[in-house]
Parts: C-alpha cells; structure tokens; sequence
C-alpha cells in the first residue's frame, strides 16, 4: 500500500467552506406561523389562544421573538408568572387559558402590535441583523463581566489592592501546573481563595462548560485552599441538578 503525506499547503488548498443553512423544521414552521398572524390594531387572548393552537410549540416561539427572549429567559418569566413548574404542551391540554393569561400579562399582545405596525427600513434589516449576530455575543459578554466586576468590588474592599491577583493561572497543589480561575487570593503563586463568577447565559459559561471549570480547579488546587463559586442569573432556577452539583464542600 502506498503512503502518502500531506503537505500544508496541499491541506489549506484543498479546504472549502461548510454549506450550512440557519433553518430547519421548526424555523420553518415558525415562519409559516409568522405569516399567519394578521395585521390588527389590538391583539388580546383570542389571538394568543389561535396562535398556540395551530401549533403549540411553534407558536411559543413565535410569541417569544415578539418578546425579543432567549428560551430560558421566556421560560423562566412564563413559570413565575403561571406559578407551575411545567409550561410544555401537556399544560397547555390541561389548562390553556392560564398559559394565555400569563402571556398576556407579560404584554405579548401589545409587542404584536408595535412589531407588525412598525415601518422596516433595509437599516432597520441591517440593525436587526447585527443585534442578533454579534450583539448576542456582546449581550453575553457583558453579563458575565458585570458579575466578575461585581464580585472584584467584593474582593477589593476585603483584602486591599495588590491583595490578589486577576483572570489567573494559579500554580497547582503539585507546583508543576497552572489551571484558570477568575481570582486567586492573595496570589496565583500561592492562592489561599481561589473565587470563580458565572453568570449564566454569558458566553462561554454553558452549563457543562461551568462544571468543567470547577472540576479543573478543584482537581488542581490544595486540598487547604478555600474554592468560592459565585454564580449569577435567575435561569439557574431552571438548572437547579446543576447548581446540586456545584453544592458539595470543597
């Protein structure tokens, strides 16, 4: 058999880029359910109770865009304010009209009508798409720095500046490697408090991306240093298993 090896510059020529497309089932659904909504001055239960029967779930997304929220934002805000742990379809079987009325308090009807009456520009287009392009990033990136903010303030006031160090590698138990942390008291030489901040929903901090973290820095700290997780966002109601996972002493 003969072998053969590439070259890089073989490697980057014969590179091409991955056809992909931002629609599938559902998106398309979601469209067809968009395109179904009529054009009204008001809009009250009656119109949120025909959109959710066509299709449940696609008209729940339908709704959610008009409340410019993510999933878990929508979901959380909907709970609180039916005061039910589920808000699926099997809810919805059983009691529509307090799915309804719980939208309807969170003004869903009134969002229709300035979405459907509001004039759109090609800058208007433009706009829409930079907010969900590249805003979401900065939207998630300023979450999770506010709370590192928050809790340097924290750190600030307790220990003195110079008192600690920031976005670190600190030296692990073995001294012969280094693992991320957010802070490291009083240094990332020889940490005493190792302090981590997620906030939920920032970029980067998923949920298994979190646990990975922490799993790294207890694995490479002393078994005498403290490790502190502070963790911000009311969507970590709906990730409670997790937050369980984080609860064990360390």
């Amino acid at each position: 058999m003969k072998r053969s090896r590439q070259t890089l510059d073989e490697i980057v020529a014969a590179l091409s880029p991955v056809a992909t497309s931002w629609s599938d089932d559902h998106s398309t659904a979601v469209v067809e359910a968009i395109n179904q909504i009529p054009e009204k001055e008001v809009y009250g239960k009656v119109d949120l109770r025909e959109i959710l029967d066509r299709n449940f779930e696609v008209g729940l997304t339908a709704i959610r865009l008009a409340l410019d929220l993510s999933k878990d934002e929508f979901t959380l805000i909907l709970r609180e304010k039916m005061g039910a742990r589920g808000v699926g379809i099997s809810m919805y079987r059983r009691d529509p009209d307090c799915i309804v009325t719980a939208l309807h308090e969170i003004v869903a009807g009134r969002l229709l009508k300035e979405i459907v009456h509001a004039p759109v520009s090609w800058r208007s287009l433009l706009i829409e798409r930079l907010k969900t392009g590249r805003g979401s990033a900065i939207k998630g990136q300023s979450r999770g720095r506010a709370l590192e903010n928050t809790v340097e303030s924290i750190v600030l006031s307790v220990f003195g500046c110079g008192c600690y160090d920031v976005r670190c590698r600190f030296l692990g138990a073995k001294g012969t490697s280094t693992e991320k942390a957010d802070f490291a008291v009083p240094s990332k030489n020889d940490p005493r408090i190792l302090i981590e901040a997620k906030a939920y929903g920032a970029t980067g901090s998923k949920q298994t991306d979190i646990l990975g973290d922490i799993s790294r820095i207890i694995a490479q700290k002393r078994h005498d240093t403290n490790f502190l997780l502070v963790v911000d966002g009311v969507t970590w109601k709906m990730r409670l298993n997790d937050l369980r996972k984080m609860e064990t002493p360390h």
